[in-house]
């Protein structure tokens, strides 16, 4: 799937609560405090500002951003550089199906 890919518009849900609407906040670097594997196991699809995302390395639907990796580039440390982008953000699990319950801020 590329990060351009058109996809059906899943059903909104506002609120982030229940076993099927992904968390606010989830990163996927396991030395965060927002990493929570068992979540990301399910997959977990992103649309950043109307566009399917497949780069996110960590995202914020009540604040609107999303961090994906500079290209190559690592720190000192051997961690990837990130950037954080702002826009709107909506996340569900894909392994759900045609149509799954969405996150987005309101």
């Amino acid at each position: 799937m590329n990060d351009d890919t058109p996809q059906t518009d899943p059903v909104p849900v506002t609120s982030a609560a229940g076993p099927d609407v992904p968390p606010d906040h989830l990163a996927i670097n396991p030395r965060s405090l927002h990493f929570d594997g068992d979540k990301l196991q399910r997959g977990v699809g992103i649309r950043f500002k109307g566009v399917v995302r497949t780069n996110v390395e960590e995202y914020c639907i009540s604040e609107g951003w999303v961090r994906v990796q500079a290209g190559k580039t690592m720190d000192r440390k051997g961690n990837p550089l990130t950037l954080k982008l702002s826009g709107p953000v909506e996340a569900w699990y894909e392994d759900l199906g045609e149509n799954p319950p969405v996150a987005k801020a309101d």
